[in-house]
């Protein structure tokens, strides 16, 4: 699972943000929010323009070098913070799995080109490659476990990548853990990040049982619909609402709709997670723009039964502040470069009983 998570000189962010997942409290109350020590369902809070998207952006770099995914920001030519004079922006995370704890750091440049990279597992340093300072470069730790691997990383894109991929590594290895980890992250405001992955293929609605377990999914979000397969003129099976005059899905459905088409097919990829593990963080970016507040409560209802999956919404909704399905140490708000969970927040004593939002609308958890 994801420990602990720093970006710096990454768009909005010149100097370093932090999310810690470990700092938990001791709340008797919607204990499902926490895996395994580590918050494990949370909502990031935030005014309009201070940065939730950016950090949910920042949050899966590394899907862009770790995996073959195609990801949207690939082509970023706005990659680097425009108000400082940084060179390179630098991303930290640090994985926990057990009693092993990985962590990576890396930087890039402007073009998103890897410059440094360095790995530290269970306190030790495995490798550091620094690609514009060649006193910075330790792969000592690369040599123990393969002293026949060639060590030419020139032309290798991620060194992470090259060691895992040309190293027979166990699958209890903590690097190789935390390459599938990476493997495993979504997000629901990058699109092509799952509708055009593996995982979505694997997953899709392409029978009538999946069919009909997503008209269901929308009756309980509220929209009674019924749905069915029709092929179009190309020959093509797709969904279509089942109407006197049948409408394709597609081009006919409302927008909020469409989001809940995306959250079907994340919920189950979320669900099949939990045996075949491919979904180990999901990321929904203001998943309530287009949803009345009780399905906005419904749909985190929904994903809090996931043990094994870390799940992040970003919202501005400040009805989502509250104790009625999630807890202090999992509420955090977001401020310029700055991201500070409520008990954090306040010398106030959180607990169960408190009204959040009253407390939040009135100046308590205020810089």
């Amino acid at each position: 699972m994801l420990k602990l998570f720093e970006v710096s000189g990454y768009k909005l962010f010149d100097k370093k943000i932090t999310l810690d997942f470990s700092d938990v409290r001791d709340y008797q109350f919607n204990t499902d929010c926490i895996n395994d020590g580590l918050v494990g369902k949370m909502i990031i809070y935030g005014k309009n323009a201070i940065g939730k998207t950016v950090f949910s952006r920042a949050l899966v770099d590394v899907v862009t070098h770790i995996t073959s995914r195609p990801f949207g920001q690939n082509n970023d030519i706005y990659y680097l913070n425009a108000d400082g004079s940084c060179k390179y922006a630098e991303f930290r995370y640090v994985f926990q799995f057990g009693d092993d704890q990985i962590e990576y750091i890396y930087r890039k440049e402007k073009q998103q080109k890897l410059i440094y990279e360095k790995v530290i597992i269970n306190g030790e340093l495995f490798f550091e490659y620094d690609r514009m300072r060649t006193e910075n470069r330790n792969v000592e730790g690369i040599k123990k476990i393969s002293p026949t691997l060639i060590l030419d990383f020139e032309n290798v894109g991620s060194i992470v990548n090259y060691v895992v991929a040309n190293t027979p590594l166990s699958s209890d290895n903590p690097l190789r853990k935390a390459v599938s980890f990476v493997g495993g992250i979504l997000s629901a405001s990058h699109e092509n990040v799952y509708h055009e992955s593996e995982l979505f293929s694997q997953i899709g609605i392409r029978g009538k049982k999946d069919l009909g377990e997503f008209e269901k999914f929308l009756k309980d979000s509220g929209i009674n619909v019924s749905l069915t397969f029709l092929l179009d003129n190309d020959r093509e099976q797709r969904i279509y609402f089942k109407t006197l005059q049948p409408l394709p899905f597609r081009e006919a459905a409302s927008s909020g709709t469409k989001e809940l088409y995306k959250l079907y097919i994340m919920y189950k990829l979320a669900s099949a997670s939990a045996s075949a593990g491919l979904a180990s963080l999901l990321i929904f970016d203001e998943f309530d723009a287009l949803y009345h507040f009780e399905l906005a409560e419904h749909i985190i209802k929904m994903f809090q039964k996931f043990k094994k999956t870390q799940v992040i919404f970003t919202s501005h909704n400040t009805n989502l502040l509250s104790n009625r399905f999630m807890r202090p140490d999992c509420l955090f708000i977001m401020t310029k470069n700055k991201l500070t969970s409520l008990p954090n927040a306040t010398k106030r004593e959180l607990r169960e009983g408190h009204n959040l939002e009253k407390l939040y609308m009135s100046g308590e958890f205020d810089e």
